[in-house]
């Protein structure tokens, strides 16, 4: 699958790639699950972000692991695709410090993207916090044993980031200066399964919320017996799906100060024009919110 630029004729085109494949079978499918049958072999883009300083653009892709394209686009080169000797199994996010290390999430070792069903109903704890030295070309390890970990946004004067704990629905703080450089501690519970989180110009955190928890996932999240036992009946994976949505998803966003007090919340409760919201970034007094389920980008003006 491709990463795509939005030109100043308005149009989307082809700006990037992650995968050599270009074939037919790496179109787009119409159907909401569809576009999981080749994404292993075709690639998908999740984390996006730009190194202001070279105009680089810095690619988690969910089975390719971590990339880098040159301002001119094209194929993406490889930058890792292990940690400290385990195979990176889903790529998620990331997001760049001043020195050009590159934090990013690996949402588990056991269960690749097109999986994500069975990694969310789980629990399972095997996903990771890394970090990738452009100068040593190697990725190391700085968290462990996270549920479905995803978004990652470095706050505005560097001196922590925050990430997403999907599965825990939990918005973690990593420090990378002062006292508490090295440790993670909670920033705030959320009220759902959390995607991607940015940072505004004024230091706040968007952060999107896939869907609300349902009684469904609640009861399954703290009865670890009772999950795996449904888990195993012969349940299709997409009614476990709409038991945890309560049948309906609709969109939600919410807005933290760096010391993790709420300040804004945004939601389409019927789900008309937003459902399932996967990004969301903040930009001129615009909030430009993207899903894996919409085939539009929506735009919510601040003001």
């Amino acid at each position: 699958m491709a990463v795509l630029s939005f030109g100043n004729g308005h149009t989307w085109s082809d700006f990037a790639y992650t995968s050599p494949n270009r074939s037919e079978i790496c179109d787009p499918k119409p159907t909401i699950f569809g576009y999981l049958k080749n994404e292993h072999i075709c690639g998908r883009p999740l984390g996006l972000r730009f190194d202001k300083k070279t105009g680089d653009m810095y690619i988690a892709d969910a089975y390719f692991g971590l990339l880098k394209v040159g301002p001119e686009g094209g194929l993406a080169t490889p930058l890792a695709t292990e940690a400290e000797g385990v195979p990176l199994k889903f790529t998620n996010d990331l997001d760049l410090d001043e020195e050009g290390n590159v934090y990013f999430t690996d949402s588990s070792t056991k269960y690749q993207r097109r999986n994500f069903m069975q990694l969310v109903f789980s629990s399972e704890d095997s996903g990771r916090l890394i970090k990738y030295d452009p100068n040593t070309k190697k990725a190391t390890v700085l968290v462990r044993n996270l549920q479905f970990p995803n978004g990652v946004s470095l706050s505005k004067d560097g001196s922590f980031f925050v990430y997403c704990e999907g599965s825990r629905g939990r918005l973690m703080k990593y420090w990378l200066k002062g006292e508490k450089a090295g440790t993670t501690e909670l920033m705030a519970i959320l009220p759902g399964f959390p995607d991607n989180v940015r940072t505004n110009g004024n230091g706040d955190f968007w952060v999107a919320i896939h869907t609300r928890r349902s009684l469904y996932t609640y009861l399954c999240a703290s009865r670890t017996k009772l999950r795996k036992f449904l888990l195993k009946l012969p349940i299709p994976i997409k009614y476990h799906y709409l038991l945890s949505i309560n049948g309906r998803l609709h969109a939600l966003i919410l807005k933290y100060s760096p010391d993790g007090k709420i300040l804004q919340v945004l939601e389409d409760t019927q789900g008309k024009v937003v459902k399932a919201v996967s990004e969301v970034e903040e930009k001129d007094g615009k909030l430009w919110i993207g899903s894996v389920l919409m085939s539009f980008i929506a735009v919510y003006n601040l003001d």
